[in-house]
């Protein structure tokens, strides 16, 4: 266990959830981190994220059969759109303000690893609460149920693989995102797997069937096993492998430790991960309790992605969002909108956030939401996306000028009264210059604060 210390709290708070909470601040820096660690692993009862059903409006009485039929599939579009809105501003409220910020960090990981995008708002919300439940329990059941959700056989054509035709989209990025990775499977590996795969589907609720008829019943050879396999027990196979605890275990150093892996912790790790059976929360108990975590190379060194970066000040702030559709229009500018990834793969990370134009609004973002400037930005064009916003400009900053975000600075100023703020905000504040901060501001908490979240600095975790 890793000294406990200021720093070493930050980057835990960071790193296993959305950072420290307003309320957090005043004890970060005489706090042990064993105790904070013991906070992220309780035990929290799992909600729900929900969303509003409203009745679509009936046609007008002198519409055509055909206008009618339009006129509802355009309505339920819109009520799709607003269901979707409510999934995501539902998830990053959870990221802001849940007690439980390890699952909610866990998520939002498993959420880009099983990248989906559906239009069906009943499929995204089934998903994502499967992603949420299971986000650290056992990967086997979280692997099981994800790939039995209507969202992903939907969206990886599951629905098309019948036997004599099979559709092998499915099977081929269950092993290299979800599990194994390349060079871990051949070509005829994803033949025989797409067999196998035959028949997995959903009713018209939503539930995981197994099409009897156009399953394919015939031998199949996969991963060097031979037998009469189905969808199950191609999974069980992949599971058996070791390499598909190396896959995910180094994919959670990546994201949670460092992007430059080191191979000889990872390898330890991955070993323990699958003689645990899958066991997520003892694997993430074991990063964050090891020394080498803390270590000053893994501190500060991740660019924190966008909605992170929201999330992050939402939590340090302590704010009430007029209009929260405002932060839909933040994650599309940014890059990263919740239930929607770019494709199958997920998101980027890195340096792929930070282009000229994501860099300088992630910078004005403090000032903005604290209403010291307009904001001046227009989404990026996606034909997918359908937000119920017009692309014009104008019509962009008329809805989405004013953030109506308010801040309850007096609680902010109590909070960070005789302390530098910059030990608490900034995660290595060796390169912050803090002459050049304070000289454009007036040396109030307000505007120490504002600054230091304009900085680079203050974009790395």
């Amino acid at each position: 266990m890793a000294i406990p210390s200021l720093l070493n709290n930050k980057h835990l708070l960071w790193r296993a959830g959305f950072g420290p909470a307003a309320g957090q601040y005043a004890q970060l820096s005489g706090r042990e981190t064993r105790s904070l660690l013991a906070d992220l692993f309780k035990h929290y009862d799992f909600n729900e994220i929900r969303y509003s059903t409203p009745d679509l409006p009936d046609a007008p009485a002198n519409m055509m059969d055909s206008q009618s039929a339009a006129y509802r599939k355009k309505e339920m579009q819109k009520t799709y759109s607003k269901q979707n809105n409510e999934l995501n501003l539902a998830f990053l409220d959870r990221m802001i303000h849940s007690d439980d910020q390890l699952r909610e960090k866990m998520a939002f990981f498993w959420h880009g690893h099983f990248a989906c995008r559906v239009n069906n708002p009943q499929y995204n919300r089934q998903l994502l609460n499967t992603i949420r439940k299971n986000a650290l329990g056992s990967f086997r059941d979280l692997l099981f149920e994800v790939s039995q959700s209507p969202a992903m056989l939907n969206f990886l054509n599951n629905q098309q693989n019948k036997k004599d035709h099979p559709n092998e989209n499915f099977a081929r990025e269950v092993m290299e995102l979800f599990t194994m990775g390349r060079g871990n499977y051949t070509e005829n590996d994803i033949r025989e797997g797409a067999r196998a795969f035959t028949g997995w589907s959903y009713d018209k609720e939503g539930n995981f069937q197994e099409k009897v008829k156009v399953h394919d019943e015939g031998v199949k050879t996969f991963l060097g096993k031979t037998g009469n396999f189905n969808g199950a027990d191609v999974l069980n196979i992949i599971l058996d492998r070791k390499a598909t605890a190396h896959f995910i275990t180094a994919k959670i150093y990546r994201f949670f430790v460092n992007e430059k892996m080191d191979e000889a912790i990872i390898d330890e790790l991955s070993e323990s991960f699958y003689h645990s059976g899958y066991d997520i929360q003892k694997l993430m108990k074991t990063i964050f309790s090891s020394s080498w975590f803390y270590d000053p190379m893994n501190i500060g060194n991740r660019i924190k992605s966008p909605i992170e970066l929201m999330a992050g000040i939402s939590r340090t702030l302590p704010m009430t969002v007029q209009n929260p559709e405002n932060l839909i229009v933040y994650q599309k500018l940014l890059g990263q909108m919740l239930l929607y990834p770019p494709n199958v793969s997920g998101w980027p990370s890195g340096k792929s956030w930070i282009d000229s134009s994501t860099l300088m609004l992630r910078l004005q973002i403090p000032q903005i939401w604290s209403g010291l400037r307009p904001l001046e930005y227009t989404p990026r064009p996606d034909d997918d996306i359908e937000m119920g916003i017009k692309s014009r400009e104008t019509a962009l900053n008329k809805m989405f000028k004013n953030p109506n975000i308010v801040i309850d600075w007096p609680q902010v100023e109590k909070i960070f009264t005789d302390k530098n703020c910059e030990d608490y905000l900034i995660q290595s504040p060796v390169s912050l210059d803090m002459n050049t901060v304070k000289s454009f501001s007036d040396r109030s908490v307000k505007m120490n604060i504002i600054n230091l979240m304009s900085t680079p600095e203050y974009q790395l975790m």
